[in-house]
């Protein structure tokens, strides 16, 4: 007999995210008798949460229309102007707006923190009767008898390295429902359960990811333009063959949020994602701009990249994926916030139609036609193109190609059909074939070490807890990995996780930093091998990102 403990809801969602919270919201408006709890694995609602961010608010006026006068903090600081760098090593051109298709435009848009906007929608949802619960991570997925979901089970509380209960172990609660969302962000870990486990991904291409990484400045207020939006593309990444670019947004109170994006794709292994960033601050355009500022937080997190042609199939027995767990990202316009939320209102509205009509545990296909129908799919149809094409082109000629094939959508000439795409870790080559790649010294003003940014991220976990990065292998890292590929894991985390030691002594082996770990993904997505698997630490574990 289970000794967990067990609380039923109608609804129960996984992720307190924009998606989540969207969801929630769009339920108790549907129909407030509703039971409806979400399940959030960082500490409070928003630690977990990181973007840009420039927000189309869409879905937020189709949720909230009354947002902007409601004490939300995006309604701060509208964009002003939009600038688009493509850069050299010392120069840039700004490029025209006038050749791109017009949803490209900021026109509209915010910028501000995500991790507030969620935080702000955790209160309007609790107002509602939504039970939020931080701190408590959605570790397994609960079946019934005829197989669909009913539910889900946070992690145990208490156990040590050992395996062995410790002297405050508290089971798992087991957490029923007639329908339960996911809606856990990109790479999910129960989401990429729920993929092999009903073939989700049968008729779709594999999703591929971007690792974004991000700090937040406080900077001179002579330097500083609220609203003003910069993206960058081309140095430094142009010198390795790899795609991706910068971003630079003026926020409130004399921040800017700024970071750097490195499409996964990558063949290189000595592709360092973290001191592209760092080097991509040292340009003459970003450095005048922090010129006298401080950097006051840190952190990371996976992106999707694939498209409307990654997007698998939506619903199944008893649940359904929402937000980035399905991947609703429109890559040209960096922007995904707009797109997770409709989903997750348009699978309230089908969940509280099933519910009023006596259904439970059943698959809510209504729901997976309503966001094919919807203008999700409308937006993300027209740029499906933009990331294979510069994937296969690169970053000059394939800009060029994907600005075509936009356009050609917008008039309705289509002259590609949806391209194909291959695994991020497929795509990683033998460090045989390449230099490598010899990155600037942290100068401590604008560029800081890996480990020292971390500390910003106030990341902290339970040290006397099982080790959540779960090798299936543990000879792989040295034997492939490190051998044929570089250790390329000692790279493209941007925690400083994973550690070669023992190199030098002839007796290597990989070393798991797990404490330093910011929930990104990237080693589940990246990994050549695909030996490394990412599983829930304890609940209230990994970053508290303020106001990120």
């Amino acid at each position: 007999m289970s000794e967990r403990e067990s609380m039923a809801y109608d609804v129960v969602i996984v992720g307190g995210g924009p998606a989540g919270l969207g969801a929630a919201i769009r339920l108790k408006q549907v129909n407030a008798d509703l039971s409806v709890c979400i399940l959030e694995k960082g500490s409070e609602i928003g630690a977990h949460i990181l973007s840009g961010a420039v927000v189309d608010p869409r879905a937020l006026d189709e949720l909230l229309p009354e947002w902007r006068d409601q004490g939300c903090s995006l309604a701060d600081v509208p964009v002003t102007d939009n600038w688009h760098w493509v850069m050299s090593r010392g120069g840039k051109v700004a490029l025209p707006h006038w050749p791109m298709p017009p949803f490209m435009s900021n026109q509209g848009n915010y910028t501000g923190s995500l991790g507030n906007l969620c935080r702000w929608l955790a209160e309007q949802a609790s107002e509602l009767g939504v039970e939020i619960f931080p701190g408590f991570a959605a570790a397994e997925v609960l079946f019934d008898d005829s197989g669909a979901v009913m539910g889900v089970a946070t992690g145990d509380m208490g156990i040590g390295k050992d395996g062995e209960k410790k002297a405050d172990y508290q089971p798992g609660m087991e957490l029923h429902a007639k329908y339960t969302l996911f809606a856990e962000g990109a790479r999910g870990s129960l989401t990429k359960r729920l993929k092999a486990h009903f073939d989700l991904e049968r008729d779709c291409q594999p999703q591929v990811y971007g690792i974004g990484i991000k700090e937040l400045w406080d900077i001179d207020p002579e330097n500083h333009v609220p609203g003003r939006v910069i993206h960058t593309q081309g140095w430094p990444l142009s010198e390795s063959d790899s795609w991706g670019g910068g971003f630079l947004y003026h926020q409130a109170n004399n921040q800017v949020a700024l970071g750097f994006v490195t499409a996964l794709d990558y063949a290189n292994p000595y592709v360092y994602p973290y001191e592209e960033f760092q080097r991509w601050k040292l340009h003459p355009e970003i450095a005048a701009i922090l010129k006298g500022g401080r950097r006051v937080s840190y952190g990371a997190r996976a992106i999707n990249e694939g498209g409307w042609q990654s997007v698998p199939h939506l619903a199944f027995p008893g649940g359904a994926l929402i937000g980035c767990s399905a991947g609703f990202v429109n890559v040209p316009r960096i922007k995904g916030t707009h797109t997770a939320m409709k989903s997750g209102m348009l699978a309230a509205e089908a969940i509280g139609a099933a519910i009023a009509a006596g259904r439970e545990h059943d698959a809510l296909n209504e729901y997976d036609t309503a966001v094919r129908e919807s203008w999700i799919a409308k937006e993300l149809k027209l740029v499906q193109n933009a990331q294979p094409l510069i994937a296969k082109f690169g970053g000059s000629l394939g800009t060029v190609l994907a600005g075509s094939d936009m356009w050609a959508r917008v008039l309705k000439i289509n002259p590609f059909k949806a391209m194909r795409h291959h695994t991020d870790a497929e795509a990683t080559q033998r460090a045989d074939l390449y230099r490598p790649i010899i990155y600037p010294k942290a100068d401590g003003v604008l560029t800081f070490d890996r480990l020292t940014n971390v500390a910003y991220s106030y990341t902290n976990h339970a040290e006397d807890q099982p080790c959540h990065l779960v090798l299936a292998d543990p000879e792989v890292p040295v034997k492939i990995n490190l051998r044929l590929y570089a250790g390329p894991e000692a790279k493209y985390c941007p925690a400083g996780v994973y550690e070669f030691v023992g190199v030098e002594e002839g007796n290597p082996h990989l070393q798991i930093n797990a404490q330093n770990c910011v929930h990104c993904k990237t080693c589940d997505i990246k990994d050549k091998t695909q030996n490394i698997t990412w599983v829930t630490p304890e609940g209230g574990g990994g970053p508290n990102y303020p106001n990120m």
